[in-house]
């Protein structure tokens, strides 16, 4: 094993699991639900770098640039489903998007020996019509993944804002990032395996980063998904009870103003507290920024 790499907390020995082989399966879960605390004090130690990181992005995509999340294995597969979910929750079109090491076929496969491939990551980049505009987002349970790294430096290059998110405190990451969210986790139960603890952080990370950042472009009122798109019964159902609890109506002005307002709930949200028209309330959101409470003022 390389020396160096042997040395970070997520390929070091845990001295809580030596005898992890023996232990009964209620043992076994109990030692894992107990080392998972650790996950939540190391992002709460974050917390700082994590709200910078959501004034970059959300900056970025202001002034018409991408966020765009990049790793390999699990931490890629992390980047890619959160990326995936920001559409039917925010409304997003491609304002965030995700990349793993690998393609599509790594989504389901392992496809271990692409995270060394530092060109890969500038060619997948380059698909993307990466620019400087983008805000760059290379994530690394490790820390110093030469896939991300590259893809991290090449993003700067471009003029680009980098952000990198890693399990490893002090990363190489943080060498090349603007904004280093380094989760001390620990060593892993399961040395190594870095699904664990370190998947489990960097998922929290990414959850704080897209939703943290989606308030702020002003895609949120109250608690409220306001931008969700209802692309099936379950998602229609509930943008009909967005728009009733946003605004009190009963469930049929609120299956009208959607149907008025093309099944989305911000516009019939903004038509019913603004008593005004399809294309007032258009008007009014785009003097807003996209925020509701401006909107209805």
């Amino acid at each position: 094993m390389n020396e160096k790499l042997g040395s970070l907390n997520t390929e070091s020995r845990n001295p809580r699991s030596l005898n992890l082989d023996q232990l009964s399966s209620l043992e076994i879960v109990t030692l894992m639900n107990d080392e998972d605390q650790k996950v939540i004090e190391g992002v709460n130690d974050q917390l700082p770098n994590i709200a910078k990181a959501i004034e970059i992005a959300t900056s970025v995509i202001k002034n018409g640039g991408r966020i765009l999340y990049f790793g390999a294995g699990t931490s890629g597969r992390l980047g890619v489903l959160d990326a995936s979910e920001c559409m039917p929750t925010f409304g997003t079109k491609d304002e965030v998007q995700g990349i793993v090491a690998g393609g599509d076929y790594a989504l389901r496969n392992a496809v271990e020996a692409v995270e060394d491939n530092e060109e890969q990551a500038i060619k997948d980049l380059r698909a993307l019509n990466a620019s400087g505009k983008d805000c760059f987002v290379g994530i690394a349970a490790s820390g110093r993944t030469p896939y991300v790294l590259s893809g991290l430096r090449y993003g700067k290059s471009l003029g680009g804002k980098a952000i990198g998110i890693s399990a490893n405190p002090g990363s190489k990451l943080g060498t090349v990032a603007d904004v280093s969210i380094d989760v001390n986790v620990g060593q892993e139960v399961l040395t190594g395996s870095t699904r664990l603890k370190s998947g489990t952080a960097q998922k929290m990370v990414l959850n704080m980063l897209s939703t943290g950042t989606m308030i702020r472009l002003g895609k949120v009122y109250s608690n409220l998904m306001v931008d969700v798109v209802p692309v099936n019964q379950k998602l229609y159902d509930r943008a009909r009870r967005i728009v009733m609890e946003a605004t009190g109506c009963d469930a049929k002005t609120a299956s009208e103003a959607l149907e008025a307002s093309q099944q989305k709930p911000k516009l019939a949200i903004v038509m019913i507290l603004a008593m005004c028209s399809l294309d007032e309330a258009k008007a009014r959101l785009a003097k807003a920024d996209g925020f509701i409470r401006q909107a209805i003022l």
